[in-house]
């Protein structure tokens, strides 16, 4: 029985149900973390917002995405390329390598960089030769956050450039057109979209990143705590206001993304049926 088929009682109760879940799972909590954010008043929330640590835990945060970003797209890219462009042999191990951190929780991700990584760890005679703190440092934080983004560039990028084909590029190859000309002029424009999707994921997926970046953060204010992390430490403390707060300022971050996500997804439905 299909939609058209059915009968009208039904159509109204699958809408009911299903508009109904959405109202529980996800208004209603979001309309309690805003309604307890405002209401000791704005000033309350800006003042929240703007501590010494929260100005901090911003910095950090933009820190991380500002190393996070281009690293996935400098290796995305390739990545993407190799598994679109050519057959190589294992490479549907090398894709389910790829999709791993959305099967793996990201608690198991941050207590396998602390056995890689950690002084104790397979690598750890990086740490101890040349000093530098990876795992409970910033690198650490790197790290979590580079497994856990690491299958949108290359997976939106990969997508597209199994839809557009490689008509141009042979064509521009056949012109004598070396394979940077052909990539700069061809590729990279065919990809545009898919890439800025791709980053725009990543971008909110490493704000919003919880899980492997506590496991491998010393979680010190000033130093090592991330925008997430210093909503749950204010929310273990009592400061539960404060929590709001930071929780509603990454969810309108987070509402942004959103929008560009949609308006990208929109543009290149666009341009595949034009």
């Amino acid at each position: 029985m299909t939609a058209a088929t059915s009968p009208v009682w039904a159509r109204y109760l699958i809408r009911y149900v299903a508009s109904g879940y959405i109202v529980v799972m996800l208004i209603v909590p979001v309309s309690l973390i805003l309604w307890r954010t405002f209401r000791p008043g704005f000033h309350q929330f800006y003042i929240w917002i703007t501590t010494p640590a929260a100005i901090s835990a911003l910095h950090l945060s933009l820190l991380v995405l500002a190393i996070v970003v281009p690293l996935n797209v400098l290796f995305g890219v390739p990545t993407a390329l190799l598994l679109a462009r050519n057959r190589i042999r294992g490479k549907g191990i090398l894709q389910s390598v790829i999709d791993l951190p959305f099967a793996v929780s990201p608690i198991i991700v941050g207590v396998a960089l602390i056995s890689a990584w950690g002084s104790a760890g397979a690598l750890g005679f990086i740490e101890r030769d040349t000093g530098v703190r990876i795992i409970f440092g910033v690198p650490g934080i790197v790290l979590a956050s580079i497994f856990v983004t690491l299958p949108f560039v290359v997976r939106e990028v990969q997508l597209v450039l199994s839809e557009v084909g490689t008509e141009q590029e042979q064509a521009a190859a056949t012109l004598g057109s070396g394979w940077w000309q052909t990539f700069w002029r061809i590729t990279l424009p065919s990809i545009r979209w898919g890439l800025t999707y791709g980053v725009v994921l990543t971008v909110a997926r490493t704000l919003g990143e919880f899980g492997g970046v506590i496991m491998v953060s010393s979680n010190l204010p000033g130093s090592t705590q991330t925008l997430t992390l210093l909503v749950n430490d204010r929310y273990n403390r009592g400061h539960v206001y404060g929590a709001y707060a930071l929780s509603s300022l990454m969810m309108a971050v987070a509402i942004a993304f959103l929008i560009v996500k949609v308006i990208l997804h929109l543009r290149r439905a666009r341009k595949a049926d034009g």
